[in-house]
């Protein structure tokens, strides 16, 4: 029960919902160094709580970055996703002018796609089989 300690509670729910999200540099290029990705955590650490989430954990390597975020029912994940990208490119690039000569014609920082997989939880057959075993009535 140690895993539920945190649960969130809003003004017409309870929740605890944590989603990982990975993010690929533009053309998969190794443009990040550990400046880079300490301040990319400040950054998205910053936008999270403007969506009232919290940034549970951050890591990255020289071209992708992953996330566990734990997210309100109200925040639409894309929306997220679109904020987290949008900001840290636009700032790195202010901060950081080395990071432009590797996009020259695209100004982006980010591949235009994303991952996103919700984690924590029983295993789907676990919350299959308690569905299933419900005594329905007759």
């Amino acid at each position: 029960m140690a895993e539920y300690e945190n649960i969130r509670t809003g003004r017409h729910c309870t929740f605890l919902m944590h989603a990982h999200l990975v993010f690929v540099t533009k053309y998969r290029h190794n443009v990040f160094t550990d400046t880079h990705l300490t301040r990319m955590e400040e950054i998205m650490r910053a936008v999270c709580a403007d969506f009232e989430t919290e940034l549970v954990e951050f890591n990255g390597e020289a071209n992708h970055v992953h996330l566990l975020v734990n997210f309100p029912p109200k925040v639409a994940i894309s929306k997220l996703v679109n904020s987290l990208k949008g900001v840290s490119s636009r700032r790195l690039r202010q901060e950081y002018p080395e990071l432009v000569q590797h996009y020259w014609r695209a100004q982006r920082l980010w591949a235009g796609s994303y991952f996103a997989g919700s984690v924590g939880g029983a295993p789907l057959a676990i919350v299959r089989r308690y569905i299933e075993q419900q005594n329905r009535p007759v």
